[in-house]
């Protein structure tokens, strides 16, 4: 029950940071189109520029997340999540304010320089913080519950979207990832591996004083931020663990894919607005969230991670096929329902990466495949957005305005492929308990000899 009550000031803090996010995802095509190409329905220009955005924030995400999740596993998670939650507040007021072509430009920097950041950390330092707190077993069923919430809060936010003018949507946004933040540092408990690792609190000034009146050795800087080598050497570590790290890039680069071509590819297609994407992206919340939260837990104790992995990752290589070759916005729609099963593969692969590493390593472990995860983000823009624009123009070779949408069908099959090859292992936890038995049995034999 304490574990609950811990984990559930997490839960609030993420949906409120999820809402606020989610608030804005239906009107930001709009307002993209509107402040660079006002009056049309396709604009290579903004597919162009937001695939910039999606890499250059995939690069600064690369380098940003694996170091903000190692430091967590000496600092805290609670330390570490107030950066990001708080950078996240100034790019939402921007276009609360005003949405012109210069405050758009305005936000499009912010944005850019925060979600480096904040995408990809705040995610990390959640699945880590709840790590600290539930057993192996239990960890399928708690990240599936945390992502269900995420879920939850974009159904809420998409929700709020449909229903709100669009100077409203901004300002709702803005308000809610304010009180994320002050929430979060009012009412969440500060998370360890191990109570003796904080030596040396950010936010807290002082001196620390230890039990004899000494004060403490400070932590070296140089220990604080994972080279090129302790990520390798963490790949290395364990098959599973770097199987699941390919899986996370091909489902990343297919993710990064749908973000920066399939509003654009609906917008030219088939004459979208935000109610029409708050009503798609609902249905795929709605999904989402019956899914991770009903039956994943269930499921999941069953069926096992592995399973349910192949079938989300099935499932969607069949919607994005499927997307690529809507004739009518209704197919669209039809097949945003089967989401309820695709959305099974990102809280199973970070479930089974989390069991190949010790406790004191689970930021690390997260943040690794973060950073895996934003490099192929840096990669999708720049094979899919030029074939977006191409096929959604007049100079497309042939008429076939999904093939953009089917390539990222392909990088998922590649993620499909990889998932059907990874083993199921025991836990690193178990295999030392294990371990230790043995020892313990070993030496009680020879005593007794």
């Amino acid at each position: 029950m304490e574990k609950l009550r811990v984990l559930g000031h997490l839960f609030v803090t993420i949906f409120l940071y999820f809402f606020g996010s989610s608030t804005v995802a239906p009107a930001i095509t709009d307002v993209t189109m509107t402040a660079l190409c006002p009056g049309r329905d396709e604009c290579s220009f903004a597919i162009y520029l937001t695939g910039f955005q999606q890499a250059i924030t995939g690069l600064g995400m690369v380098v940003m997340t694996p170091v903000i999740g190692n430091l967590s596993d000496k600092y805290g998670r609670k330390s570490l999540l107030t950066l990001p939650l708080t950078l996240n507040i100034i790019p939402l007021v921007i276009l609360a304010y005003n949405r012109t072509t210069n405050f758009f430009y305005a936000y499009y920097v912010m944005k850019t320089l925060t979600a480096m950041v904040c995408e990809g950390s705040t995610n990390c330092l959640a699945l880590a913080y709840v790590a600290d707190h539930i057993s192996d077993q239990g960890r399928a069923s708690a990240f599936g519950i945390m992502s269900g919430v995420v879920s939850a809060a974009f159904v809420c936010g998409t929700l709020a979207s449909r229903f709100l003018p669009t100077a409203s949507t901004f300002q709702v946004a803005a308000l809610a990832s304010m009180t994320a933040a002050v929430y979060m540092r009012v009412f969440l408990e500060e998370s360890l591996p191990h109570e003796d690792s904080l030596r040396q609190p950010i936010l807290k000034g002082g001196p620390d004083i230890e039990k004899n009146g000494e004060a403490p050795k400070r932590t070296q800087v140089s220990k604080t931020f994972p080279t090129m080598k302790d990520l390798i050497s963490l790949l290395k570590s364990s098959k599973t663990f770097s199987e699941a790290a390919t899986v996370s890039f091909f489902n990343s680069l297919a993710e990064g894919g749908f973000q920066a071509s399939l509003m654009y590819f609906l917008k030219a297609r088939f004459h979208f607005n935000k109610d029409q994407f708050a009503d798609l992206m609902l249905i795929l919340g709605v999904a989402g969230a019956i899914s991770q939260l009903l039956f994943l837990p269930l499921l999941a104790p069953i069926v096992g991670e592995t399973k349910l992995l192949c079938i989300g990752l099935f499932v969607g290589c069949i919607n994005t096929f499927v997307y690529s070759i809507s004739w009518s916005a209704w197919v669209v729609y039809a097949a945003s329902i089967f989401s309820v099963f695709s959305v099974f593969a990102y809280p199973t692969v970070r479930s089974i990466a989390s069991k190949q590493v010790g406790s004191d390593e689970q930021g690390k472990a997260q943040g690794c495949l973060s950073g895996i995860s934003s490099l192929a983000s840096i990669i999708s823009p720049f094979i899919f957005s030029p074939l977006t624009a191409l096929f959604l123009s007049e100079r497309a070779p042939f008429y076939f305005p999904g093939f953009s949408i089917m390539c990222i069908g392909l990088a998922m099959t590649i993620a499909f492929i990889q998932g059907t090859m990874i083993k199921t292992v025991p836990p690193l936890s178990s295999q030392t308990t294990n371990n230790n038995s043995s020892s313990s049995s070993s030496s009680s034999s020879v005593e007794d000899q």
